[in-house]
């Protein structure tokens, strides 16, 4: 009787294991919150339709019928990896990710220990089979709730990420625009990146990347200091 209440109990713990659904969702959520940054910057690189800054190296003048074209460019892959915002929320998706990370690495311990015992449980004492199968079960529940959680949290992790990515955005256009009117340099910015930029080539003259850049991390580290 103790013997078949063991297979119903290991019988049990194989079908409650099997039907676990939460981590595939977690990990499909975690990788759009990773993706959201990589979207964010071939979004910014594309769109370079604000008014940017300006520095004393970096006037160039274009005639064009007449008139004096006054332009510049940022590269982008440098603005990030030097904007401290930017680097901040970085940090926070990649805590995210190993949170994920974290979790999936418990799940494959998990299954190994767990067919492991299916493989051995036989060779152990029928006292050891039910230490061994309250040991699983314990692990296998602990293991359940944070899945459940992790994937609860997940969407309002990735919605508040999303919004301080939205914020930097807008930050940093309006910087460069409110840069651009105060100095009234240039009247076409361009974004240039490794990636993805309508620019082939530019002077080093034009490249205005580290005023604005600068210019920004003067501004975050005021705004967290008056918070």
């Amino acid at each position: 009787m103790e013997e078949n209440m063991n297979n119903e109990n290991m019988q049990l713990l194989h079908e409650k294991k099997s039907c676990k659904c939460p981590m595939p969702v977690a990990i499909l959520l975690a990788l759009l919150c990773i993706a959201t940054i990589v979207l964010y910057v071939l979004h910014f690189t594309a769109d370079s339709k604000s008014p940017v800054e300006t520095g004393e190296n970096a006037v160039v003048s274009v005639p064009t019928d007449g008139q004096s074209l006054r332009v510049a460019y940022i590269n982008t892959d440098t603005l990030m990896a030097g904007y401290t915002y930017a680097r901040e929320l970085q940090k926070q998706i990649e805590q995210v990710s190993a949170q994920q990370e974290s979790i999936l690495q418990q799940e494959q311990q998990f299954q190994a220990d767990y067919q492991n015992f299916l493989q051995t449980g036989e060779n152990m004492t029928l006292s050891q089979q039910q230490e061994k199968e309250k040991e699983l079960k314990a692990r296998y529940e602990k293991l359940s709730r944070l899945e459940k959680q992790y994937a609860d949290l997940l969407p309002q992790k990735q919605k508040k990420l999303q919004d301080e990515l939205d914020k930097m955005t807008r930050a940093v256009y309006n910087f460069i625009a409110d840069y651009n009117s105060k100095h009234g340099k240039y009247n076409l910015i361009l974004a240039k990146s490794y990636s993805n930029t309508p620019v082939l080539y530019g002077d080093e003259g034009m490249d205005i990347t580290q005023e604005i850049l600068d210019g920004l991390n003067r501004e975050y580290a005021q705004v967290k200091g008056d918070k």
